[in-house]
């Protein structure tokens, strides 16, 4: 008996190895599915096809990544829809918890108010606050109030003065929303989210993925404490550029906060050949700074 030793079934497969077996790879290990090419432990899948066909379990599948695509696709269509004939607006930031009647709470009703005499819809998170203060002061001067809500752990629900409210599952989705249909950012007092907005915002004139945007923070003493930082912490140890914080200015008057979101929106160029009025950013090579407007 010789004593060579015979190839195994892995090694030289019978023409029919795998026979009945739709999800077993190719003899010659590679699998296709889609656009991909599989080889090795990757070339161990089901078809998509049986995955959709045989899906065991109710609900199972508006849980996988594939779904969610779609549910984040619709999230942006949606938005744009809605919100694609709104006009020039400008996008206000504030802490939830402010209490109404407060000086932060009456002074985002000044603010959206004052916007909307400018001609500008009040475009905010939609929840309780500053948020509401700004979308009741939009209504108050006859002007647009949108809302852009977010689905939280608790229920916020959408504030009474929105006239066009819209709900997001997902935060990259609404803060697209809040950039792409603003000509600038008013910035109240506020927390965490508000700084999230601020700063994203700030990154995205820095970069140039948004032109001749405008950001105006309300309260110099709120505001002032962490400028100097940013002054003398991030610009002194090289990690921001003393330019940069040109891309905000410091105000306390709200007529002077519209005055110079008008100014910055004004002097916007759209890389597409539209004007301000059509809602939407761009990239190119202008730059908003502060140069024209005081800083604390």
């Amino acid at each position: 008996m010789s004593t060579e030793q015979q190839p195994t079934p892995e090694q030289n497969p019978a023409p029919n190895a795998g026979a009945g077996r739709r999800d077993a790879p190719q003899a010659n290990g590679i699998r296709h599915k889609g656009p991909l090419e599989l080889r090795r432990k990757a070339a161990r899948v089901t078809m998509s096809d049986q995955t959709l066909l045989d899906t065991k379990g109710p609900g199972q599948f508006v849980h996988t990544d594939p779904w969610r695509v779609l549910r984040i696709q619709s999230e942006f269509v949606e938005g744009f829809g809605a919100l694609a004939d709104l006009g020039p607006a400008v996008s206000v930031f504030g802490s939830a918890r402010t209490l109404p009647g407060s000086l932060n709470y009456e002074l985002a009703v000044d603010v959206g108010r004052k916007l909307a005499e400018a001609g500008l819809a009040v475009i905010t998170g939609g929840g309780p606050g500053s948020m509401e203060a700004a979308n009741k002061g939009a209504v108050q001067g006859n002007g647009v109030s949108v809302g852009l809500g977010i689905e939280l752990p608790f229920e916020q629900g959408m504030n009474q003065w929105v006239d066009l409210g819209i709900n997001f599952r997902y935060f990259f989705a609404r803060k697209t929303m809040f950039v792409k249909y603003a000509q600038g950012f008013i910035v109240l007092p506020g927390g965490l989210g508000t700084l999230d907005e601020l700063f994203e915002a700030m990154v995205l004139v820095q970069t140039r993925k948004v032109t001749s945007f405008p950001i105006v923070l309300i309260g110099t003493a709120f505001w002032s404490p962490m400028l100097d930082w940013i002054q003398t912490t991030l610009v002194a140890e090289g990690m921001m550029a003393e330019e940069d914080l040109d891309l905000v200015q410091v105000v306390d008057d709200p007529a002077l906060a519209v005055e110079l979101i008008v100014e910055g929106a004004a002097r916007h160029r759209n890389p597409n050949g539209t004007s301000p009025s059509n809602g939407t950013n761009g990239t190119g090579n202008g730059s908003y700074g502060a140069a024209n407007g005081p800083r604390a």
